[in-house]
């Protein structure tokens, strides 16, 4: 759902403040409004009420990993059709396949090539407008 501004809104959830931040200050760069959170309980319930556009997520956090993350949000009726995009240094094929059977729809791995993720966001945009 675009904000009142008629900007795509991404929700990141990322534990690292570092990462948070590059993530964000690029992004609005590029004129998305953002939404940084750093718990992913806190996270899901952003995407459960507020129903982002696209969802840039972790998956090793605390209290909730993005794999069940991804599975919770997947399970709500209303918004299972949020695109998520894991982004995360666990690149082992098992992790990546875990990851897409959970619900993910991409998966970007750290460090991450900002360029390449760009490219992964208007893949899944193209899509949901087509």
């Amino acid at each position: 759902m675009e904000s009142s501004s008629g900007k795509k809104r991404i929700l990141i959830v990322d534990d690292d403040p570092v990462q948070l931040k590059l993530l964000e200050d690029k992004l609005s760069a590029q004129g998305y409004e953002v939404v940084p959170v750093s718990e992913a309980d806190q996270g899901l319930q952003y995407a459960i009420n507020s129903e982002p556009d696209i969802i840039l997520l972790d998956v090793m956090m605390p209290v909730i990993n993005g794999f069940n993350f991804c599975r919770l949000l997947k399970s709500e009726e209303k918004q299972k059709h949020i695109p998520i995009i894991l982004v995360t240094s666990r690149d082992a094929e098992e992790d990546i396949k875990i990851g897409l059977e959970m619900g993910a729809d991409a998966y970007v791995t750290k460090p991450v090539n900002f360029e390449k993720l760009l490219s992964t966001i208007k893949i899944i945009e193209t899509g949901r407008t087509s």
